[in-house]
């Protein structure tokens, strides 16, 4: 991917002259449009955009690029960022007792699926319970964690993710739920997944609830962790049919792929720039 391309996402309350005012400041700053992709919120009233754009000739910097868009942000109320897509964003990922995301996530990095700079493997059990994963050269933390421990366990972890510079944070199958200050301070930058179709089956043991109410179909959802549990906004979905014959364990055997799939597609989504939030849901601009 050249150095030279970026994106651009934001969102905004609508009207007209938006997408006139962005791609006359792209043409006027010599940069080329490879990718556009706009939505208008009829119910809410607000328009969102992801635009990827290249420089023509001569390469601006990000940083002059971004003063001179601040501008029509200010004028428009729009709310953006712009980022170099060669840039990498830094992803801690967090971990318990099923580790099949985990090696999932690892195995598509190391492939070049998802361009990203893991800055470390956290999880509440010991490095010998993943023998069958490879961390490789990745810093591994054990951090246990019970009742009485977790405001200091999440003290340390929020200080390993400031220390750590990292940006993302994802729940592989960590099954502890966050405190309201943590989730506050991870708004928008944790991802977590979650074995069942929500909004049905929240919380614990969700295959069997599911199992037990005869369902048909069963499902994984990546959403933005908040502090209510398993409500935050959904980034990606997907189900599979079962049958009466199925056991809560065959639901879990026929979940671990679905539960790979719909998390890599998110991860994808956000460090790619194709999410935005819109309040309790996310425009995501899929490719």
């Amino acid at each position: 991917m050249p150095d030279r391309q970026f994106v651009l996402t934001l969102s905004c309350p609508d009207r007209p002259g938006l997408v006139a005012a962005v791609s006359a400041f792209l043409f006027d700053n010599g940069q080329n449009i490879l990718d556009a992709q706009q939505y208008n919120d009829v119910e809410t009233g607000r328009f969102f955009m992801r635009v990827v754009f290249e420089a023509v000739a001569t390469p601006m910097a990000l940083a002059a690029l971004s003063d001179g868009f601040s501008g029509i942000a200010e004028r428009f109320r729009i709310d953006w960022q712009m980022r170099e897509r060669a840039a990498r964003r830094r992803v801690m990922l967090l971990v318990s007792k099923f580790d099949h995301c985990l090696a999932d996530v690892l195995y598509r990095w190391r492939i070049g699926e998802l361009a990203m700079v893991p800055t470390a493997i956290v999880a509440n059990h010991p490095r010998h319970a993943y023998n069958g994963v490879d961390f490789g050269d990745i810093p591994f933390h054990y951090l246990p964690v019970t009742r009485e421990t977790k405001r200091e366990q999440e003290a340390e972890l929020l200080r390993m993710i400031t220390d750590s510079g990292t940006d993302l944070v994802v729940l592989a199958r960590y099954m502890q739920v966050l405190s309201d200050d943590l989730a506050r301070a991870l708004a928008g930058r944790c991802i977590n997944i979650h074995h069942s179709f929500l909004p049905g089956f929240k919380g614990a043991k969700p295959y069997h609830q599911a199992h037990a109410r005869g369902v048909k179909l069963i499902g994984a959802t990546a959403h933005y962790v908040t502090s209510a549990l398993d409500e935050g906004p959904i980034i990606d979905q997907d189900v599979e049919r079962i049958s009466h014959r199925d056991t809560p364990d065959d639901l879990i055997r026929k979940g671990r792929d679905i539960e790979r799939r719909v998390l890599a597609r998110a991860i994808r989504y956000h460090l790619e720039d194709r999410v935005i939030l819109n309040g309790g849901k996310t425009v995501v601009f899929t490719d």
